[in-house]
């Protein structure tokens, strides 16, 4: 599995609306800036996160974007899950796979399985105020 850069961009930004949150809503544009994304591509990002209510927006002279819930309650997971078309590490787990005719007989199937549990809970573990705070796990 590779982030994609839709996925490292939406962590970056869930971090940067975490680090003006006393801003209240977070225009667009000043997300953009700091981040150095096109407000093109940040639209579609904020469009999944906002899908996905990670992110509320408003619109107007006052509007921006704020995240739905406290930053320690949000998982870099929840974001990287929402945002990535693929998350696992072999093909015969991916989400609409067909049933492998080895699956019965597959000796290596069990260590993608934890594998592919173990990728889930670490980034489980990192909050996006971890992030925004550069806290270490």
């Amino acid at each position: 599995m590779i982030v994609s850069t839709k996925g490292r961009y939406a962590l970056r930004v869930m971090v940067d609306i975490a680090q003006h949150i006393d801003d209240g809503y977070i225009p667009l544009n000043s997300i953009a800036k700091r981040q150095n994304i096109s407000e093109k591509y940040l639209e579609a990002i904020l469009k999944t996160l906002v899908h996905n209510n990670l992110v509320t927006g408003v619109r107007g002279k006052n509007g921006g974007y704020k995240l739905t819930r406290d930053p320690s309650e949000i998982s870099a997971w929840d974001v990287i899950s929402v945002t990535e078309l693929e998350l696992s590490v072999v093909s015969c787990l991916s989400a609409g796979a067909g049933v492998c005719q080895m699956a019965d007989h597959c000796t290596t199937l069990p260590m993608w399985k934890d594998f592919n549990a173990v990728l889930k809970e670490f980034f489980q573990k990192y909050s996006i105020e971890d992030l925004a705070t550069g806290k270490r796990k």
